[in-house]
């Protein structure tokens, strides 16, 4: 019990002296931030439906499933608050979602697709069959927690320009110890392939529970970024030699029940403000299936205060953001 009431403590103390998110410095900070504004804001939701649960640990097949119904319940919300304050989200989407249905073919489902072999990291233990084998090869409109080509037009048909990123065809592992290139180029080719029936082209990529890998091979698929979340960071991007430009991620949107509601939109806020005073890039992201009281209670608050500061801070997307920096460095 004394541990459970210091970590919230702890982390009050951390954030209170700037410790987390952790800000950096460098010298050349204005060449990351256009003109006329301090700052800049993006935020990624990692929309994944019962793709992104089904082998977590500690979660059942039916946690899979309820996750993925809470998210198709907060998905609509969360458009409305976009909405109203013309936020922008990186929906950076797993392909499956892309589909209204699929069925078995030759006795398997997805056959084009390579398989990754049982294996176990710090968030999933894969040692069943096949991959798949949750898939239901069925339609959206009977198993809906595996298909969202509905909220995909959703997203697409909302005034606020919105970006659909790439989080693989089916929630894999991407390290580089996991994942071999032929399977990492099978899920993403797959994923671009379905996201081309909505007229999309897949420019940002997010690598589901942050396994960062097979970047040269991302790179040479047309991606030009992709997010890590090796500590929470107020900084700057970095481009690869590869091409490839690191989104470091600052903070995720998640509901925690030692915080009060005031304080949760007081440090979201205060995030804010750091990036604007010290001129780095800020980084939220989420998923889709946080906690309702998140939605309803803190984010109206914190997508307020970003639309307030909409004069110091250039609100944008991975693939804007990453395209105004490309024409940066082509000018210099």
């Amino acid at each position: 019990m004394y541990i459970s009431k210091i970590k919230p403590l702890l982390s009050k103390i951390n954030f209170l002296f700037g410790r987390n998110p952790k800000i950096e410095s460098r010298s050349d900070r204005q060449d990351f931030i256009p003109d006329s504004y301090k700052a800049v804001v993006t935020i990624t939701a990692d929309f994944e439906l019962a793709w992104g649960w089904q082998f977590a640990k500690g979660f059942s097949y039916s946690d899979a499933i309820n996750k993925a119904k809470e998210a198709r319940k907060n998905i609509p919300a969360i458009l409305d608050l976009c909405e109203k304050f013309g936020i922008p989200i990186n929906w950076a989407t797993v392909g499956h979602l892309f589909l209204s249905e699929c069925s078995i073919e030759k006795g398997i489902i997805h056959p084009e697709i390579k398989r990754l072999k049982n294996f176990e990291n710090s968030y999933w233990k894969f040692s069943n069959n096949d991959w798949f084998e949750n898939d239901p090869h069925s339609n959206w409109g009977k198993d809906p927690e595996w298909y969202a080509p509905d909220l995909i037009k959703l997203i697409l048909d909302a005034k606020t320009e919105h970006e659909i990123g790439c989080h693989t065809f089916s929630h894999i592992d991407c390290s580089d110890s996991i994942c071999s290139s032929e399977v990492f180029g099978s899920e993403v080719s797959a994923c671009k392939k379905a996201a081309k029936k909505f007229d999309l082209n897949l420019i940002s990529f997010v690598h589901p529970g942050h396994t960062i890998g097979n970047l040269d091979k991302l790179a040479e698929l047309g991606f030009n970024s992709f997010q890590t979340d090796y500590a929470n960071i107020l900084g700057y991007p970095e481009k690869h030699k590869n091409g490839l430009w690191e989104l470091k991620r600052t903070y995720e949107f998640a509901y925690r029940k030692d915080w009060s509601v005031d304080y949760h939109i007081y440090r979201y806020q205060k995030i804010i403000e750091r990036a604007i005073k010290n001129s780095v890039v800020c980084n939220f992201w989420f998923h889709p299936s946080l906690e309702p009281k998140f939605i309803f209670d803190v984010m109206p608050h914190i997508f307020s205060y970003i639309s307030d500061h909409k004069n110091e801070l250039f609100i944008t997307t991975p693939n804007k953001y990453i395209s105004w920096l490309n024409n940066i460095i082509n000018q210099k």
